[in-house]
């Protein structure tokens, strides 16, 4: 009796102090959302600087650092809501900065970016005219004045541009309503690849001063993408699909149009590609089919060595590649995993040393954070979808209260493996998060994509709502104890959810969400351009009884759930109308939002960390009040 009353004492000790480490172990929720020390990094021609853009809540300014030292170069601040989303190298002490106009943590961007030239030390800065509306094709390596960049104006027009005043000189015009241009190495022009007034997608190639359509889809359908050239000039590398399939790399050969495969996943499209130094040949493919993997075409070239030493340097982790110097010597990698939101180094091939740059959040601490994995499941109709669940640490990983996550967009985005702030704060407080990659999500496809159109309500909730069942047979779920909470797309999806499962679920989190698709034909930013119109009638169903039969708002009969709302009163994207309408529907039902956060300063999302500290305190005690240690049995 009294041993066994010992290892009862004991066992009870051990649980006791076990519980206070896990305690010990909450992260302050300032920690995950309190602005990274960086957001972007770039690596000029030469490998002597870095650019650096610089999150400070409601704008990111740009700072050069000379890499030797990491002595600060010149710094770029342009205001309130002014954000430099990228940088452009044009040539060895000169860039471009792309500065947007963004509301909230969600926004793309809110009109077209400007564009500021400037030198590394600050001095010549100069406006670019109409510089949002062009793209560099080529920055013309010998001719660093100029460099070639392509705009749509009613036709596609090639031009260069001095990338000292921003003056330009059109070189040659496609009869495309939106294209772009693809030059060879020796800057002779070779393809157009754009879009017609019919949307349907055409790639033309190069004949004396003319053109010869060598393809032509409706959009969302096969594609034929020229994208580089060999070192001979005479192999194009292209991505193909031939029904809408995830695209294929292709060596095309432009005498004889023979196809040779170089990369292909049957999963996903192509994420990234990655050149060598000079810019001549591809060596590699990056593919995001769960977690993330490099397929390298060229395993003898001497920089492929490098790439595949610096992987096998950095286990548990993924490492991609963000520029390497016009003379191979400095290659700058990002190294990240599901639980390090990631640090920056350069390495010196001449030297084989690899130099510590920057670390994103750097107060994260990997060992208190939680593991991440892929996963697939068959839905209903037996198409194969694949998402992630991540699993709190310190649990057994069976019989959690789950959050199913929707990501935003929805097409074109989709979710990957990687450190995720929102994802993190919700496993560090005990709960296990589900994100599907429901049918519309990029990456897979474009017939992937095209299946949710016009299905925002129906096929696309459906994959949410089968992964969750997954996640209970798995054991993962406790099937008593599921929310959804979603921002922008997503919130969206968080609602109709609980409209078209009104069992499933134990409460609803909508974070800037679309709650009525007939308004969204007529508020917000989307619908005040022409590719923004044409956007909502290709996705959104057509007939007005559809969209309320799709819009939460109009089928708040069906929401039997506490429901949270958060909005910011500057939104842009998603107005406040949309708000305010399933709020009006939700309380003429006598069902009104048991947690509203509103704040009039921010927009599509909350940049301001003390309103992102109020928001993820609230949600933290609604979710727990419902399905966490704190719900009602």
């Amino acid at each position: 009796m009294m041993k066994s009353g010992l290892r009862w004492m004991l066992a009870g000790l051990l649980a006791f102090v076990f519980a206070g480490t896990a305690l010990a172990q909450k992260v302050p929720v300032e920690d995950f959302f309190k602005d990274p020390e960086f957001s972007n990094v770039s690596l000029s021609p030469t490998g002597e600087y870095i650019a650096v853009s610089v999150p400070q809540e409601d704008r990111t300014i740009l700072v050069v650092l000379k890499v030797d030292d990491m002595s600060v170069m010149g710094s770029w601040e342009h205001g309130p809501n002014r954000h430099v989303d990228s940088v452009r190298w044009v040539n060895d002490e000169r860039f471009f900065m792309y500065v947007s106009r963004k509301l909230g943590r969600y926004d793309f961007r809110v009109g077209t970016p400007d564009v500021y030239a400037s030198n590394v030390d600050g001095r010549r800065r100069t406006v670019i005219p109409n510089g949002g509306t062009y793209q560099i094709v080529d920055t013309l390596e010998d001719d660093p004045d100029w460099v070639l960049v392509q705009r749509s104006i009613d036709s596609a027009y090639l031009f260069r541009l001095n990338v000292n005043d921003g003056r330009v000189r059109t070189v040659a015009t496609a009869p495309l309503r939106y294209g772009a241009f693809l030059v060879d190495h020796s800057g002779e022009l070779r393809y157009a690849i754009g879009m017609e007034e019919n949307r349907e997608t055409v790639t033309l190639r190069r004949t004396g001063d003319g053109w010869t359509e060598i393809h032509r889809s409706p959009m969302g359908g096969s594609t034929l993408i020229p994208m580089g050239f060999d070192p001979d000039n005479r192999l194009v590398y292209t991505a193909v699909s031939e029904d809408g399939e995830p695209a294929k790399i292709f060596a095309l050969d432009a005498e004889t149009d023979e196809l040779t495969l170089l990369s292909g996943n049957d999963n996903v499209e192509p994420y990234s590609h990655l050149y060598s130094s000079d810019g001549r040949e591809l060596l590699a493919v990056r593919y995001l089919d769960g977690l993330p993997e490099t397929d390298f075409i060229n395993t003898e070239h001497p920089e492929v060595l490098t790439y595949a030493g610096l992987m096998n340097a950095f286990p548990d982790h993924a490492v991609a590649f963000a520029g390497i110097s016009r003379d191979g010597r400095f290659v700058l990698a990002h190294v990240y995993s599901d639980v390090d939101p990631g640090t920056y180094y350069l390495f010196d091939r001449q030297t084989n040393q690899a130099k510590f740059l920057l670390a994103a959040r750097s107060w994260i601490k990997p060992e208190q954070m939680s593991p991440m994995r892929a996963v697939s499941f068959t839905a209903r109709d037996g198409t194969t979808v694949h998402g992630y669940i991540t699993i709190p640490r310190n649990s057994d990983g069976r019989n959690l209260p789950l959050i199913m996550h929707p990501h935003g967009g929805p097409h074109g985005p989709r979710d990957s493996w990687g450190f995720n702030p929102e994802v993190q704060f919700l496993a560090n407080r005990g709960y296990a998060v589900l994100q599907v990659n429901f049918r519309g999500s990029g990456g897979y496809g474009n017939a992937f994509e095209r299946k949710g159109y016009q299905n925002w309500g129906t096929t696309m909730i459906d994959d949410m709502t089968d992964g969750v069942e997954w996640a209970v047979r798995e054991g993962i779920a406790d099937p008593a104890r599921v929310c959804t909470y979603g921002a922008s797309y997503g919130g969206y999806a968080a609602l109709q959810s609980v409209v078209r499962e009104p069992e499933r679920y134990r409460c609803t989190i909508g974070y800037v969400g679309v709650y009525s698709l007939p308004l969204m034909l007529r508020d917000g930013d989307i619908p005040r351009s022409e590719s923004g119109r044409n956007y909502l009638a290709r996705v959104l169903p057509t007939d007005a009884g559809e969209q309320q039969a799709q819009s939460p708002a109009f089928n708040v009969d069906r929401i039997n759930v506490p429901v949270m709302l958060v909005h910011g009163e500057r939104d842009e994207r998603v107005p406040m109308s949309q708000y305010r309408a399933l709020k009006r529907a939700l309380e003429g039902a006598g069902k009104p939002p048991e947690v509203e956060i509103l704040a009039r300063n921010e927009g599509h999302g909350f940049q301001e960390l003390e309103n992102n500290v109020r928001l993820y305190n609230a949600m933290e005690e609604f979710l727990d009040k419902y399905i966490g240690p704190g719900a009602a049995n």
